[in-house]
């Protein structure tokens, strides 16, 4: 790869990582926010969820935002949103205020992810599962350290820190990006002259409508379920609107003449659906560990919170470990072979953690961490090279947005796991519990890997 292409993956990178950094850092600051605001654990952790909420349903959004009016235009932009919150944040006057900050960083760090993904597909043509790997650096790197960098500024600055971090962030990736990523080919001249109601069509308001509307409500029940520990008639009503109003987006979206999820392309290829489905599981089982073994650990074994970050940041090293030797390994030999190993290293760590006991040696609970690590950076690179392969061009920036909806979704349905798993309370009994139901998940992916390695391998014959 040349050097201005390494310097357009710096500066994609330095903006994506925001979303998983900010995403992660949060929970070392729950008690501190807890403290100043006067709240119980059920009100301050939509501090968490909120973010997960308006990132799910963003970055598709955004992604097709980008497809139609330029990915260079949205990637600066939400630059400039995610600095705006950054700053004004740290100065809310109440919890209220701060949800709303939170949620509008999510949105600005949303419209560079997806979008950030879709100008490495298009503008470097060589190598591009190593291209995909130098970004999964930033990602799992971000994600992995942000409990440490988290720590560390709430310890020295308290809360507000964790905002101020992101504007050198900031301001380098847009310095970078400004010079490196190729102007847009005008992809609004098609609307030039248009009413309002042929713009309103354009970028199918009514379906971004019903979607956000669909997926808010049927989130905000099943998470309410999680955080108030039981389940009322009015969660269970919230949730079922919220299906009946994903029904109705659906059954739009394909009347639609622009439709914001081209649902019938995703008919038409099949292999787009299942990428999805498979990257949701992945992160159900990789958060499952990310969020469960930590109260293992600390619960069950009595191990200290600093024993325990430091335990759980191998995870992320391993992670980060793995990604670069996917990235060659998949340039040669395609995301096949990676995803299939992947999977098969996600059952034998669900598989042991399963084995473990209140006197287990720690060198156990590091092999686990392992394969959920390594696996985890071939599934970060693999998964975006088999969406890669699968995405027809034109509609890239969607679907490259849905799949990292994909991931907050898994992120979400492994907290609701933890929760149904554990109850009111965690346990050493609901833990092995979990690691049985992982067990489970991570065999249905490897079952779901080798049946598309084999209809593939079909077709090709």
């Amino acid at each position: 790869m040349s050097v201005r292409s390494w310097w357009l993956m710096i500066s994609v990178g330095l903006g994506i990582l925001l979303n998983p950094l900010n995403s992660s850092m949060v929970s070392v600051a729950i008690p501190s926010l807890q403290n100043v605001f006067q709240l119980d654990f059920t009100g301050v952790s939509w501090i968490i969820f909120s973010f997960y909420i308006a990132s799910s349903i963003a970055q598709p959004i955004m992604g097709k935002a980008s497809d139609l009016f330029g990915r260079r235009k949205i990637f600066l932009t939400g630059l400039v949103v995610a600095f705006i919150a950054s700053l004004l944040a740290p100065l809310s006057p109440n919890f209220g205020w701060l949800i709303v900050f939170r949620i509008v960083q999510s949105i600005g760090t949303s419209m560079m992810v997806g979008v950030g993904m879709a100008i490495v597909r298009i503008h470097i043509r060589e190598k591009q599962a190593t291209a995909i790997s130098v970004l999964s650096i930033f990602l799992s790197g971000a994600a992995a350290i942000g409990p440490f960098i988290g720590g560390v500024l709430v310890h020295w600055w308290n809360w507000p820190a964790i905002f101020f971090v992101n504007i050198p962030f900031v301001v380098a990736s847009f310095l970078l990006a400004w010079k490196t990523i190729p102007k847009d080919e005008s992809p609004t001249s098609v609307a030039r002259n248009m009413s309002f109601r042929k713009w309103f069509d354009l970028i199918d308001a009514r379906g971004i409508l019903l979607f956000t509307l669909g997926l808010v409500a049927l989130l905000v029940g099943l998470l309410s379920v999680k955080s108030s520990g039981h389940i009322s008639l009015g969660n269970v009503i919230i949730a079922l609107i919220g299906l009946v109003t994903l029904g109705a987006f659906i059954r739009y979206e394909l009347k639609a003449t622009s439709p914001f999820i081209p649902l019938r392309t995703f008919a038409k290829y099949p292999a787009l659906t299942w990428i999805n489905v498979e990257f949701m599981l992945v992160n159900v089982l990789y958060y499952s560990l990310f969020f469960g073994l930590p109260s293992y650990l600390q619960v069950v074994r009595h191990i200290s919170e600093f024993q325990t970050g430091s335990l759980m940041l191998s995870l992320g090293l391993c992670s980060l470990a793995a990604s670069p030797i996917a990235g060659r390994w998949i340039d040669k030999s395609g995301p096949r072979p990676a995803l299939l190993v992947s999977a098969i290293l996600m059952t034998l760590g669900s598989v042991w953690l399963v084995t473990l006991n209140p006197t287990s040696p720690v060198i156990s609970v590091c092999l686990a961490l392992a394969a959920f690590g390594i696996s985890n950076g071939l599934n970060n690179v693999g998964m975006q090279a088999a969406l890669f392969q699968s995405s027809p061009k034109e509609i890239i920036g969607v679907t490259s947005g849905l799949f990292n909806t994909s991931r907050y979704l898994g992120t979400i349905l492994s907290s609701l796991l933890i929760g149904i798993v554990m109850g009111g309370k965690f346990s050493f009994e609901g833990f092995q519990v979990l690691g049985i139901v992982l067990t489970v998940i991570a065999l249905s992916l490897v079952f779901m890997s080798r049946r598309r390695r084999e209809s593939r391998q079909l077709r090709e014959s």
